[in-house]
This record gives C-alpha cells, sequence and structure tokens, in this order.
C-alpha cells in the first residue's frame, strides 16, 4: 500500500500521538560530526546529507514521520485527503514563529512549498502541485493536477522546509539567496554561526512552537574530513554523535568502544546507494556498449566483500534492492571481460581509450578506494583511467553538475519512494545545468519518461510495481548509470544521548526531544 492510500481519509493527527517524554537532563551541547561540507543550509533548493541535517533543525515542515513510516503532526496539527486524491488541506499550528519573531503562516507554506517545486533537485517531488490556496492563515490546501503517492512523504522535513516569505521572497534568486547561508527558519534551533567548511553552531530555539523542547542547549556540526580524526574525535569524546557512517573500518572499530552505540536503525527511507555515474553526452561514452563494457569489466562483488569488508551489499539497478519496487530479475552485468572486449571493438575503441573519473571527497571506501579500483580494472580492456580528486564536496558537485566529468563515483538517495528520489536521476526534463543529483547524466529515452510520469501518479502498488519493473529493465540496458552497492549508513553516538534518531531520516529530522542523561 501506497504512503497515499495508507493515509486516504485521514482528518485529524493530533500531536497527543507522539511519544512521551523520557527522563532526561535539561540543556547541554550536542557535538555531530560530518565528513561533507555544505554549500549552504537550505534544504529546499539543495539535497544532500551536509544541508538536510542542519537544514531540518533551522526549519520546521508541514508534517514529520515516526520510524514506522507515519506521518506525524509538525506544522500541520492535522491534515485531510481529499477522496479523489486532488488535494490535501493542512491545518496549521496557530503558535508557530519564525526566529525573527513574525508568525508563521499559510502563505509562507505555499510560497515555501512553489520554491521547492522551482528549485530543489527533485524536481518530481512536488511536480503534480497546481496551487495552493490560503483561505485563512493557519489553513494551506494543496490542489493537484493528479494524485500525488508520495506527497504526505515529501512533505516531511528533509525535503519540505518551510521558509519565511518576508525573507526569501524579494525577488532574489532562491538557490542563491544571501539568506541560504544565515537562515531564518522556525525549527527547534536558530543559526549562531555558519563557518563553511568548519562548522555550523545552532542554538536552542526558546520561542519553539512544541512545548517544552528542544532539550539541548545547542548543537554543533563539526566538519572533520580526515576519518582517522574524526575516529579519535569520537573516542575521545570530542564528538557525541557521528551519523552516515559507512566505512567498514570505522564502523568496527567503534563497536568496540565500550562507551559508544552503534546503530543502522534511522536509514530506512534513505536508501543509499554507491554508482558510477556515465557523461552519456561525451563522445566516447554515448555509445550504449562502451558504458556495458565498463559493466561487464567491474566486479561488484570484490569491491563489496573485499573493499568493504563485506559490510555493504551489492547493488544491481535504480530501485533499492530492499525497495518492494525492485525488480529482481534485472540485468547483473557479472565479470566478463572477453565480452567487454568485444564490445569496445564493436564501438571503434579497440585499441583502447582514456577516461577520467572523478569522485566525492570524504568516505574514501566508498568513493576513492573504488575509483581507484576502477584504474587498475579497466585496465584490462584497454581503458586507461586517470583518478582526478576534487578538495572538497562543492568542488565536486561542481564539475558533476556542469557535466564536466566523463565518469564520476556518486552516492545518490532514494529518498522514500522512487517518485522523490529515483525519477530525478533518469527523466529528461530534469536534466537541469548547474543542479547537483539530478539528471547529470544527460540521459534521455521517451519509454523511460513515459513509463516513471505514469507510475508518479498510479496509487495501485501492484500497478506502480509493473511500470517500475519495465522501467527498471530499460535502464539496466541503457546504463546511464553503473549501479555497485548499497551504503551500510551505520550511526555512532555516546551512550548517555537519549532520543538518537532512529526515524526514518535520522539525522535529517529535527532533534528537538535528543537530550543528555542525568
Amino acid at each position: 500500500m501506497s504512503f497515499f492510500t495508507r493515509i486516504l481519509g485521514i482528518t485529524a493527527l493530533l500531536a497527543s500521538t507522539t511519544l512521551a517524554a523520557p527522563v532526561f537532563a535539561e540543556g547541554g551541547t550536542l557535538v555531530i560530526a560530518s565528513t561533507q561540507v555544505p554549500r549552504h543550509l537550505n534544504g529546499a533548493v539543495q539535497s544532500g546529507i551536509a544541508t538536510a541535517v542542519p537544514s531540518t533543525q533551522i526549519f520546521a515542515s508541514p508534517l514529520r514521520y515516526d520510524e514506522n513510516w507515519e506521518p506525524q503532526p509538525y506544522l500541520a496539527e492535522s491534515w485531510e485527503v481529499a477522496e479523489d486524491g486532488m488535494s490535501v488541506t493542512l491545518n496549521l499550528v496557530q503558535n508557530a514563529t519564525f526566529h525573527d519573531g513574525q508568525p508563521v503562516t499559510s502563505e509562507d507554506v505555499a510560497f515555501s512549498i512553489m520554491t521547492t517545486k522551482e528549485n530543489h533537485p527533485f524536481k518530481s517531488m512536488f511536480a503534480p502541485v497546481e496551487a495552493i490556496d490560503t483561505p485563512d492563515p493557519h489553513t494551506a490546501i494543496i490542489r493537484l493536477s493528479q494524485p500525488h503517492p508520495a506527497l504526505l512523504l515529501a512533505l516531511s522535513p528533509a525535503l519540505a522546509p518551510v521558509l519565511p516569505k518576508h525573507i526569501f521572497g524579494d525577488g532574489q534568486d532562491p538557490k542563491s539567496h544571501p539568506a541560504n547561508s544565515a537562515p531564518v527558519g522556525s525549527g527547534p534551533f536558530k543559526l549562531e554561526e555558519f563557518t563553511a567548511g568548519e562548522a555550523v553552531v545552532m542554538k536552542k530555539n526558546p520561542d519553539f512552537f512544541l512545548e517544552g523542547r528542544p532539550k539541548l542547549d545547542e548543537i554543533i556540526i563539526r566538519i572533520i574530513k580526515d576519518e582517522s580524526a574524526l575516529l579519535i574525535a569520537m573516542e575521545n569524546g570530542d564528538i557525541d554523535l557521528y551519523p552516515f557512517m559507512a566505512s567498514s573500518q570505522s564502523i568496527r572499530r567503534l563497536e568496540k568502544d565500550e562507551d559508544l552505540g552503534v546503530t543502522t536503525e534511522d536509514y530506512a527511507a534513505v536508501g543509499p546507494i554507491n554508482w558510477l555515474a556515465f557523461n552519456t553526452q561525451s563522445d566516447k561514452l554515448s555509445d550504449v556498449r562502451v558504458r556495458q563494457a565498463i559493466a561487464y569489466a567491474v566486479d561488484r562483488d570484490f569491491i563489496t566483500d573485499a573493499l568493504h569488508r563485506g559490510v555493504s551489499s551489492p547493488q544491481r539497478g535504480p530501485i533499492t534492492e530492499s525497495s518492494p519496487f525492485f525488480d529482481n530479475t534485472i540485468a547483473a552485468y557479472d565479470v566478463d571481460l572477453e565480452k567487454a572486449q568485444a564490445l569496445m571493438a564493436e564501438a571503434g575503441f579497440g585499441d583502447g581509450m582514456e577516461l577520467t573519473v572523478d569522485y566525492i571527497p570524504g568516505p574514501k571506501e566508498q568513493q576513492q578506494s573504488v575509483a581507484e579500483y576502477l584504474k587498475s580494472q579497466l585496465k584490462k580492456i584497454g581503458i586507461d583511467v586517470t583518478v582526478r580528486a576534487a578538495p572538497d564536496f562543492p568542488t565536486w558537485a561542481g564539475r558533476v553538475s556542469s557535466y564536466d566529468f566523463e565518469l564520476s563515483m556518486d552516492v545518490v538517495f532514494n529518498w522514500g519512494d522512487p517518485v522523490i528520489g529515483v525519477h530525478r536521476t533518469y527523466l529528461s526534463d530534469n536534466i537541469r545545468e548547474g543542479v547537483i543529483w539530478s539528471n547529470t547524466q544527460q540521459y534521455r529515452n521517451e519509454k523511460v519518461d513515459e513509463l516513471l510520469n505514469a507510475a508518479a501518479v498510479e496509487l495501485d502498488v501492484d500497478k506502480r510495481k509493473s511500470l517500475y519493473a519495465e522501467f527498471q529493465q530499460l535502464v539496466a540496458g541503457d546504463l546511464p548509470v553503473y549501479w555497485i552497492n548499497q551504503l551500510p549508513y551505520h550511526t555512532a553516538y555516546d551512550k548517555r544521548l537519549q532520543n538518537v534518531p532512529t526515524g526514518i531520516w535520522g539525522t535529517m529530522h529535527p532533534m528537538d526531544t535528543v537530550a543528555w542523561s542525568e
């Protein structure tokens, strides 16, 4: 059953459904580690971990989700989905204010959803939103051009921050607005300081609309690119929380620390896939036979078993293998060097070629190590690979989003529902220069567009599965991407912490109930 149909007919879900607060010590500071550098802090126009973790503390959203995939009240204290699925009415709380004291109104909600629709990399996320009516300051009616099976999920913190219209609605480009790096939201924490490449400091919002929250006085996100330094800081107690940990060596090492807990329980909706992206408009890679040759040359099992020490699992397609929409019959491209060499010859590259591969700086085991493996492995089929490093994440993102690459390692999330996290990579109308994690491969297939557009409005789960199965078979043949593995995301944390985020979004979720034990 889809997220949409599961809640169809619900007219109210009140704040009283939330769990009772545990015993905690008031105040204190939580220090979170991040290996990635955020370009800015506005999740309405930028996706990814680096932005989403601070954005979800600074901005509130219409809804939030619990660990059972159930929507919970947030800025909307209740909501109603129309019987025909063509509208959703949000009834907003009446005591929410932005950090500058201005009230949060339905105008802000409408402005934010439409701004996200026009500027976020996930173009399909709010594509069916046609208009938003605001009959009074605390009612927003989302009008749809077609049913949207993932709309409520799209209204959760990591995807739908509510922006203050009086700040962001001044006519400046939302993607480059100066307030993106000095944002004013209505979330549990207020931005105190943002030092690019170093730290994000957020202080408790004393006027937060949920009484008794947040519990902490302060959250500091420290940017530590060096994994060894990060682990030492975690073991010494200088870091309290290390989310999105994917290195097998780091996981095994911190599991041995008696003062730390390590869990995988907080990434259910993330669906992180590690893959090799092809610039399909490159003269060398526009021929599908070259892309298929590369796929046949890469040993996915060697990567997951040897390079990742068995903590990663293979991924054969665009939809995470743990999803009910994954098609198990998809081509695996098992290693076949003879077939790979034959395909290279058929494509006119029997004498070989040169290619450059980029990778995201930071998660070495999942990115740089695989890129370096490709250099040695692809040489077996006559491809001379140069591994190109980037000094930081924004540099890598700038290269990929402006198509200044041939091959690139990448990590892309499914974001809970294919409509949100999968469509964006393969829809031809989502080729958007300058926007990372859109269709940066510049891939075009009219039939794929047709199938994904049909799945985006289909409320019947079995019919959606059928549409997605056909889609997966097509892209497995076209190979705009070679899917390698699912990332083994873990969170390490100080055991004295209570209410460590274990919902479907992990730390891309408001941490208003996180507290230190007495």
